[in-house]
């Protein structure tokens, strides 16, 4: 039997449902659900030039369908756009929002100009108020299971994993990549639910040796079509975290995971799709964050 698609996009809407009515409670208190991203890139004339053009335009395009999703749930999105910015304006804005009483998350959109270390920036957003789960202090409450925001990527794998019903515990998990803001914590987030994790990557040895193994199988190496059918263990859960842009034949470019698709969907029994899969989980989850971070300011209850 064929796998199941997991339905990102459908589990995402599932997850804002009540988003809207959260927002709205916190908003009779008197307070703000906003969410204050930055998007780092050079303008003209209303569009994007400079070096970095081809770059920073798909996250131009991301954050206006941010924008969009956030003006349903009723948050307030404001986008704080810097051009051809240095390390230290972009510290600099970031300090200044940490500050500001009325902004309780932050979010840095990605890529950044060449030179400039996300790793420098993103650990500067106050812990609080990183929604995106990317500073560094709350990468580390991850291991120690301490309340804080992990990476939304890492968790929104998580939530696929869950919805198929399998539970992680006594289960073993093999992750493909070890990011710091996906492979590692999602590791960390499997030892957590009682999984045995094995970490590898594209260049461990014998890789499929590992993968065919693996009850649950997680793939963020960002290498596309890395795994095929022969590396999966029949009935495995397959998640799919990769998003690369290849050619097609037709010459158009088109989105396409680490997995290829066609070839483990007669062996898993569970698989995400990309697009379609983690993505739109993603971004429910940093929403809830969003939500949840002003639920925290003012005093509102879930």
């Amino acid at each position: 039997m064929p796998a199941t698609t997991i339905d990102g996009k459908a589990l995402a809407a599932l997850a804002r449902e009540d988003l809207a009515s959260r927002s709205a409670r916190v908003r009779e208190r008197g307070g703000r659900v906003g969410l204050d991203a930055l998007l780092v890139g050079g303008l003209v004339g209303g569009l994007v030039g400079g070096p970095d053009k081809d770059a920073v335009g798909p996250a131009r395009v991301y954050a206006q369908n941010q924008k969009t999703t956030c003006d349903t749930l009723g948050i307030d999105y404001r986008l704080h756009e810097l051009v051809c910015s240095s390390a230290d304006d972009i510290a600099g804005r970031i300090l200044v929002l940490n500050e500001r009483e009325d902004c309780t998350a932050i979010m840095l959109h990605l890529p950044l100009p060449a030179g400039v270390d996300p790793y420098d920036v993103q650990r500067l957003i106050d812990p609080v108020k990183d929604v995106e789960g990317v500073n560094p202090a709350n990468i580390g409450n991850v291991v120690y299971g301490r309340d804080g925001y992990a990476p939304c990527t890492a968790l929104s794998a998580m939530a696929l994993i869950e919805s198929t019903g399998i539970n992680p515990k006594g289960k073993l998990a093999a992750v493909v990549g070890a990011s710091d803001v996906v492979g590692k914590p999602l590791a960390v987030l499997l030892m957590r639910g009682e999984a045995t994790v094995v970490s590898c990557n594209e260049f461990t040895p014998d890789l499929e040796s590992l993968t065919r193994e693996a009850d649950i199988l997680v793939v963020a190496a960002g290498v596309p079509g890395l795994i095929t059918g022969a590396m999966v263990k029949p009935g495995a859960v397959v998640i799919d975290v990769g998003v690369n842009r290849v050619e097609g034949e037709d010459g158009k470019l088109r989105t396409v995971g680490d997995v290829d698709f066609a070839g483990v969907v007669p062996v898993a029994s569970f698989i995400s799709p990309v697009p379609g899969g983690v993505g739109p989980m993603t971004v429910a989850v940093l929403l809830r964050n969003v939500v949840a971070a002003a639920e925290r300011e003012f005093g509102v209850r879930n």
